[in-house]
């Protein structure tokens, strides 16, 4: 059964959707920058709002977007208001089944000093300033804001069904086109899931009234849970899924903690100790790595709000009762290795056991702990959950049972500890509870944000090629359970059913050393490798428009007039006055009065003088932008010779805001963060090294290539666990080898396992799969080095960009001189093995020029 979300995956709608290009009113009014996925459901949606498709789903429009849980779809739905308002919708319904969500919500849309707000400090659309209301009913709604009802599912249920005063009713949807936006929308389908009627009351049934109430209402519906198993189902969403980003997708994309359990024969007082261990071991190695980290532990209970209780009871006394020789029991009996790894930092940072006990004393005292359970308190457990991350909340510990499982946002997570046992699960198949708690740590899972360099994504993980450094713990979430084989078992199952886990049983451990004899050379131990940084975008050498990629055109504007003509079915269509022909006139933009050039300048904030001033250094004011810029353009009028003979100012600011704004677009277009820095360099033994990798068990990487690759002084490593096309490639290169030696000395074909990148003038980071060394043997002697990608037939369109960065290093052919020795960085198009005598004949004449 093919989903709509299915049409994006051919060919053509892949280069449909790259030339879609998203509005000013979202990029300019959201808080935060759009990962590559949310920009691509914002593609989507442009696409199926404005082109005729044969999929393309009937009014009231009814679209789902299945996206991951922690994937940002409250930013994707503050993105698409601002869409909607600008197509002329003002009311929206935000709706969801849970109270807490409804505040975390209410803080995100409306509070601007909340560090999880969405918005920019001032939304501005089509130079129009407006503001977020909320309101009680759409009665209160004006016509010029965003107007935001937020309501539980169940309160909007009762409303329209039992009416009262103030409340909203379905007259509110017939005469007023109305976005409804649902959250955790899963819940939304019982009545599907039961083939139940649709005269039946039901949560699904209201929400579907309200949708037909008004052809032009559109609901949008999120959830990271769709039930894609369930027939019903999938018949009901089939022509509705318009993105499914799920979390396999969002673990692969490196979005996400990876989970790791722990497991131990350990009763619940040590395995607390163990859980307390790694929180201050993670707090201590972030901090010593200039990282600001307050990580935070999560003790579940099974059933009961009572059974929570007597764990945070249990749990104080613990902390009152904790001593240096409970710490050190620990040291001694634990066999897990990360907590071995613990204790030898704490040794080498001369931290005591003494100072580790005082330290824990000091950080999980009881008003650093918390209950999702209190209901007293919910408000303020409210705030103090959602803010986990901020520096003056103090909260360690959270003590929960069932309350977190949905609509939870944290990030700094690292430990759930399971203060119950025994299993639900039957027939090797995952209980409720355990895949209650395998949903759990998907909401513990989301990504802690941190950099170690400039322009490293802090929001992606770093170590997964790194398994052996110490920071990879801060990219993990660690759940503690006792041992217990049926269990882990089951739990695994549900947790790789999530799709935020894979079992390491799948996995192997390989050691990838560079050989001896390579070790020895001088190219190791004096040769130099050149790559580049990540570095902010400059733009002090921008001297004119064409620089920020403006067409160098005129822009042009069609004055209003009168002129029109009849136009027939059966007769030839009226003669056009030749008093009204419609001719051409250029005006350079010194010749408008300089007070109408102002006023549409302040018209439009991007051309605010604290905006424009980061792209065009040399101004000093807005005047100085004027002359050195503007003045040098022109507009082309069309319109009769009566009519250019009378151009007013009126004339003159329609056409200049139609010129900034189109000025603005080609700007934004071309605008980047980040772009690449000049080469620089490094020993060839300062960048790579001996190293552990995991790969998938009896897959092609695991597959070393020994047999081609280990007794080849050309190749440094003792094998290569490569994708099947770098190993054609590597099997082509050793035919190859004889012919590059009559030529070449010093040859060296080095896999890059992810040590080195390059970065394009976007700032893209590319990590090329290969590098050649080769020196000549005539001439300057240089030494060539040379990128090399080996890229499968179907991914080569999704890396287009990436060959293009390719070509045009080889077309820079960039030679570096140090001290005596010339360096000539180069690179060529990808290899592919159904392409392979092109890629040779391509890589020759690399080396010869």
């Amino acid at each position: 059964m093919a989903y709509l979300h299915e049409i994006f995956n051919n060919p053509f709608a892949r280069r449909a959707l790259s030339q879609i290009v998203i509005p000013n009113c979202i990029i300019d009014n959201l808080k935060f920058k759009l990962r590559p996925y949310q920009k691509e459901t914002f593609r989507r949606f442009i696409y199926t709002d404005t082109e005729d498709f044969e999929e393309k789903p009937n009014r009231p429009i009814h679209l789902l977007f299945n996206m991951a849980t922690g994937s940002g779809k409250t930013l994707i739905m503050a993105g698409l208001i601002l869409y909607m308002y600008r197509k002329g919708y003002r009311n929206f319904l935000f709706f969801v089944n849970s109270n807490n969500i409804i505040k975390k919500t209410q803080d995100n849309f409306l509070n601007y000093q909340a560090n999880k707000y969405l918005f920019s400090n001032k939304l501005v659309i089509d130079g129009l300033e407006i503001q977020i209301k909320e309101v009680a009913n759409f009665e209160e709604a004006d016509l010029e804001n965003i107007n935001i009802k937020f309501t539980t599912i169940q309160q909007l249920h009762l409303d329209l069904n039992n009416t009262k005063e103030n409340s909203v009713t379905y007259e509110d949807f017939n005469n007023k086109k109305i976005v409804l936006i649902a959250d955790e929308a899963h819940h939304l389908s019982t009545a599907t899931k039961q083939m139940e009627v649709f005269e039946i009351p039901s949560w699904e049934n209201t929400v579907a009234k309200l949708l037909a109430a008004n052809l032009d209402n559109i609901l949008l519906e999120f959830t990271a849970t769709l039930d894609y198993e369930s027939r019903e189902i999938a018949e009901k969403y089939q022509d509705k899924v318009l993105h499914k980003y799920d979390l396999a997708q969002f673990r692969m994309d490196k979005y996400s903690k990876e989970i790791d359990l722990i497991r131990s024969l350990y009763d619940e007082k040590e395995r607390i100790i163990q859980a307390l261990i790694l929180n201050l071991y993670r707090q201590e190695l972030a901090t010593s790595n200039d990282i600001n980290l307050k990580p935070v532990i999560l003790f579940k209970a099974k059933r009961t709000i009572k059974e929570s209780q007597a764990n945070k009871e249990k749990f104080h006394l613990l902390i009152d009762e904790l001593s240096p020789e409970m710490i050190e029991n620990v040291k001694k009996t634990s066999t897990v290795d990360v907590i071995q790894k613990a204790f030898k930092f704490f040794d080498d940072q001369e931290i005591s056991y003494n100072e580790i006990t005082s330290r824990l004393k000091l950080h999980f005292r009881e008003e650093y702990c918390i209950s999702a359970n209190n209901d007293k308190e919910a408000e303020y457990n409210q705030i103090m959950l959602n803010t986990l991350e901020d520096e003056n909340n103090p909260i360690r510990a959270v003590f929960a049972v069932q309350k977190l499982n949905e609509g939870w946002d944290v990030l700094n997570l690292f430990d759930i500890v399971r203060l119950y046992e025994g299993r639900d699960g039957r027939a090797g198949k995952p209980g409720k509870t355990t895949i209650s708690e395998a949903q759990l740590v998907g909401r513990g899972a989301r990504y802690f944000p941190f950099t170690l360099e400039e322009g490293q994504d802090p929001y992606t993980r770093k170590f997964d090629d790194d398994i052996s450094n110490d920071l990879k713990i801060l990219e993990e979430l660690y759940y503690h359970t006792k041992e217990d084989s049926r269990y882990i078992s089951e739990l695994k199952q549900a947790l790789i059913d999530t799709g935020i886990y894979e079992d390491d049983e799948n996995l192997e451990t390989k050691q990838l050393t560079l050989k001896l004899d390579f070790k020895d050379t001088d190219f190791y131990n004096k040769g130099k490798v050149f790559y580049n940084k990540k570095i902010e975008k400059s733009y002090n050498n921008v001297k004119s428009f064409e620089d920020l990629g403006v067409k160098k055109k005129n822009y042009d504007f069609t004055l209003s007039s009168g002129i029109g003509r009849i136009s027939h079915i059966f007769t030839p269509d009226q003669e056009v006055n030749g008093t009204s022909k419609m001719v051409q006139k250029d005006i350079p933009l010194p010749n408008i009065p300089q007070h109408v050039i102002r006023f549409a300048l302040t018209q439009n904030p991007f051309f605010y003088f604290n905006n424009i001033k980061r792209y065009f250094g040399n101004i000093d004011s807005i005047s100085d932008f004027i002359a050195k810029y503007l003045n040098k353009l022109e507009i082309t009028f069309n319109g009769t010779n009566d009519r250019l003979k009378n151009i007013d100012n009126h004339d003159y600011l329609s056409a200049l805001q139609g010129m900034l704004s189109s000025i603005e677009t080609d700007i934004k277009s071309n605008l980047t963060e980040f772009e690449g820095s000049d080469y620089i360099n490094d020993f060839v033994f300062n960048v790579f090294k001996d190293k552990e990798i995991r790969v998938p068990k009896n897959s092609v990487k695991a597959d070393g290539q020994e047999s081609v690759v280990a007794d080849e002084p050309w190749y440094v490593f003792n094998a290569n666990y490569g994708t099947s096309e770098e190993k054609e490639f590597v099997k082509m290169f050793a035919r190859r080898f004889k012919h590059l030696e009559k030529k070449y000395s010093n040859i060296y074909l080095i896999r890059n396992e992810r040590e080195l990148k390059i970065y394009d003038k976007l700032g893209r980071a590319f990590e090329p799969d290969f590098l050649l060394f080769c020196k000549q043997n005539d001439g300057d002697e240089i030494t060539y080095q040379v990128f090399i990608e080996p890229k499968g037939g179907h991914l080569a369109p999704k890396d287009k960009w990436k060959e293009d960065f390719l070509k045009d290093i080889k077309k820079e052919n960039r030679t570096i001189s140090i001290h005596s020795d010339k360096y000539l960085i180069t690179g060529v198009p990808f290899y592919n093995n159904a392409n392979e005598n092109e890629f040779k004949k391509t890589l020759e004449e690399t080396l010869v020029n």
